[in-house]
């Protein structure tokens, strides 16, 4: 049996409430690290491109407030 399958079963075998506190922290624990590779992309210059492409966009007028989602006109704008 691999870890990752015994893993499994220990979670299969939890509470609602030991589950519910495992969502919660592997929710953080997957944000911090999907942040740690966003910020080592930045670092490396992975990201640049598509930088360029939307400040280029923007300064075209391609871009439109109507590419923010919140830019719709929805509750949230």
């Amino acid at each position: 049996m691999t870890k990752v399958e015994a893993i499994e079963r220990q979670i299969e075998q939890l509470s609602p409430e030991d589950l519910s506190v495992l969502r919660a922290w592997f929710a953080a624990f997957d944000a911090a690290a999907w942040d740690r590779q966003i910020e080592s992309d930045v670092r490396a210059g992975k990201l640049d491109m598509l930088a360029e492409k939307a400040l280029h966009a923007r300064a075209s007028g391609a871009a439109t407030k109507h590419c923010h989602p919140r830019a719709s006109g929805g509750p949230d704008s």
